[in-house]
């Protein structure tokens, strides 16, 4: 026994180890995709974002398309929200086919208010590149926030002509929405990309706006799941452009602006294994890098014009990844096995002495829940607890037997699985409610003694119950010769509706059979009448506080028994409400009776008759 117990203790143990270790990369999976996916987001954000304001200034006629000075302030009434209200947008302009230029930019930046020497309380600044006298002149108009004219700086000559800038060529070439960069911004120096498009008025013009990654560059930086992490974008060629690292990222954008790809850091090793990663986007990936693993998640980017195309690489160390874990899951087994080495004397003790008798009661508990009152519980023990226990274990047997005697089994089970029968509480859900009646009973009573109807209707009930029951209703209540069966309460039923057609249907084959053996012995035939109302009820345990009843109540139920009741005025068996109607007309053919007025209410019911199942 000692030996058996320290083997399926030595196997738990190492089960639980490799669980813990499992669980634990499981999370770190979770973890490097949700910053992945909350990476993706905010690049889908500021792309939308800033795609939409050039989209519009470039997709309708507007002020953009005179020249530079013309309908200044309809411009800047365009564009001042924009750029107050988006950070990360650098500035905003549009270049003309003869070199002309439009600059709006916002002040928020320091270094544009540095470089412009722009007053204290102007919000943006307006420069413009006049090419109308033939040599190009630069001018710098400040706007406070209201967007008022402050002051002008005077003309001077410039060399920028936005004709020669990828931004512009770009867009002419591609006739649409495209991003240029990234790259570092001459005036500002901080990280950024244009985002332009001609003009659907002219496509000579363009539309352009520069984008700051400054808030994408601190989100790698801040995000990193360990010390040694790393995250970047890389290009399509597998070249890294954004990178955690600032030291790298400066490498990076040296680079680029001398045109010198050779030159780009290579970021350990990891651009060569790019490659490899085109089959398995979206999931992370354990690869050795220079004797060291490292678990690795790229994720192409496809819903932004940031970045379409590239990828977002995430790298970190699976030692260092899985240093937290492992510590934790060496000290929980180190307790968990001094526990189960404790554990193994104590339970060589009782175990001899009790196992078999509680494997018995456990038996007998299993039986009491699945309501197999056939086979007592006999348990025989010299311990007096586990006789006793016995005893009381039959006693319940009884008792429960005799409850469900009366009460739906359903009903039972809920009551013994939350331990209380007594709770006098109601709710409100969605149910569907069926009634039956038997047509002309009260003849039939009265030409058959009582001891004779009573049997007939034990015998018509077992017909109804079993149809109820294979479609898995209750019959809450027996009334007089009429039933009243629920489904979605007390046992949940998504398709409740159906079910309690497919059961009335059932009803009326069930019926036929019953008939023919009445008629065999001379006995009337019972025709059944059914309505059938889905809706609101407000179920629940109702009564005295020493006699409860579950049952449903409200117009729901009122409608069921109507419908019933107004199958003799149609000429039909089973009448069914609109409701019902619309939750399973696809499994359910019904036949439209029209609009009827039923007892107490003020308003009329769509009436449907239930005449079978759709084939499949």
């Amino acid at each position: 026994m000692v030996t058996l117990l320290a083997v399926v203790a030595g196997t738990l143990i190492a089960l639980g180890f490799y669980r813990a270790r499992t669980v634990a990369l499981e999370n770190v999976q979770q973890q490097m995709v949700a910053f992945s996916d909350r990476l993706t987001y905010r690049l889908a954000a500021i792309s939308n974002d800033t795609s939409t304001l050039v989209g519009m200034i470039g997709s309708v006629p507007n002020s953009f398309l005179s020249p530079p000075r013309e309908r200044l302030d309809n411009k800047v009434a365009a564009l001042r929200e924009a750029l107050l209200r988006s950070r990360h947008i650098d500035g905003i302009y549009v270049g003309y086919p003869d070199g002309s230029f439009f600059h709006t930019v916002s002040l928020a930046d320091s270094a544009w208010r540095q470089v412009l020497k722009a007053p204290a309380q102007a919000a943006l600044a307006i420069r413009i590149i006049d090419r109308s006298k033939g040599n190009p002149l630069s001018s710098v108009i400040f706007i406070d926030i209201g967007g008022k004219h402050m002051n002008e700086v005077p003309t001077q000559p410039t060399g920028y002509d936005p004709r020669t800038r990828p931004w512009y060529f770009t867009a002419l070439q591609q006739r649409g929405m495209v991003a240029t960069g990234p790259y570092q911004m001459a005036t500002t120096g901080a990280l950024g990309m244009t985002i332009s498009q001609i003009h659907r008025g002219n496509p000579a013009v363009v539309v352009g706006a520069d984008v700051v990654l400054t808030t994408i560059t601190d989100f790698l930086k801040e995000e990193l799941l360990t010390p040694g992490s790393m995250a970047f974008i890389a290009n399509e060629q597998g070249e890294p452009i954004v990178h955690s690292d600032p030291v790298m990222m400066q490498n990076i954008l040296s680079a680029l602006e001398n045109r010198d790809v050779d030159a780009a850091p290579d970021n350990s090793g990891l651009s060569a294994k790019l490659a490899s990663f085109s089959g398995n986007e979206g999931r992370p990936m354990r690869i050795t890098l220079r004797g060291r693993d490292y678990l690795i998640l790229a994720t192409k980017i496809d819903n932004a014009v940031l970045f379409k195309g590239d990828r977002i690489v995430i790298a970190a160390p699976y030692d260092e990844l899985m240093a937290p874990a492992n510590r934790m899951a060496a000290e929980g087994l180190a307790i968990a096995g001094l526990i189960v080495l404790l554990g193994i004397g104590g339970a060589l003790l009782l175990a001899s002495m009790i196992s078999s008798s509680l494997h018995r009661l456990k038996n007998g508990a299993d039986q009491l829940q699945e309501f197999d009152f056939q086979t007592p519980i006999v348990v025989p023990s010299s311990i007096t607890e586990i006789s006793s226990l016995s005893q009381a274990m039959n006693r319940a047997r009884d008792a429960i037997f005799t409850f469900a005697l009366f009460v739906p089994r359903e009903i039972v089970r809920k009551g013994m699985e939350s331990g209380s029968f007594s709770s006098r509480t109601a709710a409100r859900q969605q149910v569907t409610a069926i009634f039956t009646d038997i047509y002309d009973f009260t003849t039939i009573s009265e030409r058959y003694p009582p001891e004779d109807v009573v049997t007939m209707l034990s015998v018509y009930f077992d017909v109804l119950n079993q149809a109820v029951s294979a479609h898995k209703g209750t019959i809450i209540q027996f009334l007089g010769d009429s039933i009243f069966a629920m489904w979605n309460a007390p046992g949940t039923d998504d398709d409740h509706a159906e079910n309690a057609c497919l059961s009335a249907l059932a009803m009326q084959a069930a019926l036929a059979e019953f008939n023919e053996g009445q008629r065999l012995k001379g006995l009337p035939e019972f025709q059944t009448r059914v309505g059938i109302h889905t809706g609101a009820a407000v179920v629940g345990n109702v009564g005295a506080a020493d006699r409860l009843q579950y049952t449903a109540m409200g117009d729901t139920i009122n409608v069921a028994s109507r419908l019933e009741g107004m199958n003799k005025t149609y000429g039909t068996s089973i009448l069914a409400s609109a409701e019902v109607k619309a939750r399973c007309s696809d499994r359910i053919l019904f036949r439209l009776i029209g609009f009827g007025q039923a007892k107490g209410r003020h308003t009329e019911i769509e009436l449907f008759e239930v005449t079978g199942v759709r084939s499949l």
